[in-house]
């Protein structure tokens, strides 16, 4: 894949909707979340017509606070996971992605205080439309030894988020792609939880 990748979604859109494209444009995959599941259950397609399943991703349970969300090719096969530190991420979200079943990555906030000003100054009127355009939330992947392989960062929008991944260390395919779906759970989770 052509590093940098970019990862967005229209904010006012009924039903969240990513892209993911790599530095020349070309979509990757798209995915169109659905709404009012109370099992999270994503399709990851190649188009943005919806005709070409890549992975599917699922939930393990109804309540996400600790929840674990399987990645699976169009077989049913699992081949991955993320899984959302319960108590770790009240504070910065940190998740662990799993590579089969062994846990391969951590993705940490690089900075919690940016959300929390986020959500301050999201509720002033006027002020709030503008939080879109002032606060960058970053998110970290590295290995369980600490070196960073990847690095999420928000960009500056007022109508879409728009976020920039990095690659900082090698990842084979089977890695990366288990990294990608997890960074796009993370989008979506983090975005509901403001």
């Amino acid at each position: 894949m052509n590093y940098p990748l970019q990862l967005s979604f229209k904010l006012l859109a009924i039903a969240s909707q990513i892209y993911l494209t790599d530095s020349s444009g070309r979509l990757l995959c798209y995915v169109k979340q659905k709404l009012f599941k109370l099992k999270e259950s994503i399709t990851v397609f190649a188009d943005e017509s919806q005709t070409q399943p890549m992975y599917q991703i699922d939930a393990d349970r109804v309540l996400d606070f600790s929840a674990s969300y399987h990645f699976s090719d169009p077989q049913g096969n699992q081949f991955g996971a993320i899984k959302r530190q319960g108590m770790r991420s009240l504070w910065s979200a940190h998740y662990d992605i799993f590579v089969g079943n062994m846990p391969g990555f951590v993705v940490q906030e690089a900075n919690p205080w940016v959300k929390v000003l986020d959500s301050l100054l999201g509720e002033i009127p006027v002020l709030g439309m503008f939080t879109g355009y002032l606060f960058h939330p970053a998110y970290v992947v590295t290995r369980p030894n600490g070196q960073e392989v990847l690095r999420l960062e928000k960009q500056p929008a007022f109508f879409e988020g728009k976020f920039t991944m990095e690659r900082k260390g090698m990842l084979n395919e089977h890695e990366e792609i288990c990294v990608l779906l997890g960074l796009m759970m993370v989008v979506l989770l983090e975005r509901a939880r403001g």
